[in-house]
């Protein structure tokens, strides 16, 4: 008996022996997958350079038309690293404000004339003065030049970009014919710097309106006419109330005008930005002063298809009176009183009458002008409504 209980407990033991092995048995460990490596974000493109850009022309002068162009060829150059907005029509400033917004950071950049405010420039005053320009193109590259060589310290407060200036301006009147000298006696005529003393010199009485509001003053008959480029028949829409044109050529002076960047703004510019700049400004400076040119021309024609419309042209006794009267004491008066300031007058004046001589030589033909700008720019100038 004892027997075959020795044997029953061997055997429970020896089928327990696996059960207890199962139980000591330790589980593999749970292997967990590696990590994906973090995406390294993609970098968020620099926002581009903001600039504004306040033209006193009206949104279809060429002029303005070109300061668009301008800012689009300088956006597309630095793959639109900077972006520019053009406020053309004095939306952002008026005409006699746009030099000050400038300065002062209310707008980046600024293209208005440079005798509307007068005597703050008294270097380049005498660019205004009749000089015998031909045309805009030769008024524009002196312009230049004129700067480039004598660098005026009356610009320190702002970035030059560049100028540009127009032909020699002419007399319009809305009533009354201009023959001669006396018959400017009494008129009401629009005129700004230096052609406002060329008028008054003449006999007539100045007005210092922008040439925005020349149109609406004429229309009203509270000016009798302007002294002003040719351009404005058409690029102005003055032929619509202008009824003569005299042609004073000798006497023709021609406004400088401004194109400017804040020189804050200007430090901020990375350095392969500005030599874009730098690029654009020498192109814009010939098709500025190819759009004067033609504008001339095509103001001319203008004025034809309007009927009762005349173009006087001065005997050579007379307009040899207007310069006697009018130029050769405002170029005398010019060197005095800036010589006085310390300026070397003299100097300029030799300078510049070098400088119209040398450009008039170089000047592309009139033809060749027209012929630019009809196929480059007039089909961008917006249809009338």
């Amino acid at each position: 008996m004892k027997r075959i209980i020795l044997v029953i407990t061997l055997l429970a033991l020896l089928a327990a022996l696996p059960l207890a092995a199962a139980c000591n048995t330790t589980a593999p460990a749970t292997t967990k997958p590696a990590a994906s490596p973090t995406p390294t974000p993609t970098p968020t493109p620099a926002a581009p350079i903001e600039l504004s850009y306040s033209i006193f022309f009206p949104p279809t002068h060429l002029n303005a038309i070109l300061g668009s162009l301008w800012g689009k060829e300088l956006e597309t150059r630095s793959n639109g690293r900077v972006k520019v907005t053009a406020y053309p029509g004095g939306t952002l400033t008026p005409a006699a404000k746009v030099y000050d917004g400038v300065v002062q950071g209310i707008t980046d950049m600024g293209m208005s004339v440079l005798a509307y405010t007068v005597g703050r420039f008294p270097a380049s005053e005498l660019v205004d003065l009749p000089h015998g320009y031909p045309n805009g193109w030769v008024a524009t590259m002196v312009a230049n030049d004129f700067y480039q060589h004598f660098k005026p310290a009356e610009f320190d407060d702002v970035h030059v970009l560049y100028f540009h200036a127009h032909g020699p301006s002419v007399v319009l009147t809305t009533k009354k014919p201009v023959r001669k000298m006396e018959d400017l006696k009494g008129l009401i005529i629009r005129s700004t710097g230096v052609g406002a003393k060329i008028m008054t010199a003449l006999g007539a009485q100045g007005n210092g309106a922008a040439q925005g509001e020349a149109y609406e003053l004429m229309s009203k008959g509270i000016i009798d006419g302007s002294y002003t480029p040719r351009e404005v028949l058409k690029g102005w829409n003055q032929a619509e109330v202008v009824k003569y044109v005299t042609g004073c050529y000798d006497v023709g002076s021609t406004a400088n005008m401004f194109v400017v960047m804040n020189k804050a703004k200007w430090a901020l510019l990375p350095a392969e930005i500005q030599r874009l700049v730098d690029a654009l400004n020498t192109e814009w400076i010939d098709k500025h002063g190819k759009v004067w040119t033609y504008y001339d021309q095509v103001a001319m024609d203008y004025l034809k298809t309007f009927a009762d419309r005349e173009v006087i042209t001065l005997p050579a006794d007379e307009m040899a009176r207007w310069v006697k009267v009018a130029v050769d004491p405002l170029i005398s008066t010019y060197i005095t009183e800036k010589t006085a300031l310390k300026l070397p007058a003299q100097e300029y004046q030799d300078y510049l009458l070098k400088q119209v001589s040398y450009f008039a030589r170089q000047a592309p033909t009139s033809e060749s002008m027209m012929q630019q700008v009809k196929k480059d720019l007039e089909p961008l100038i917006p249809a009338s409504k």
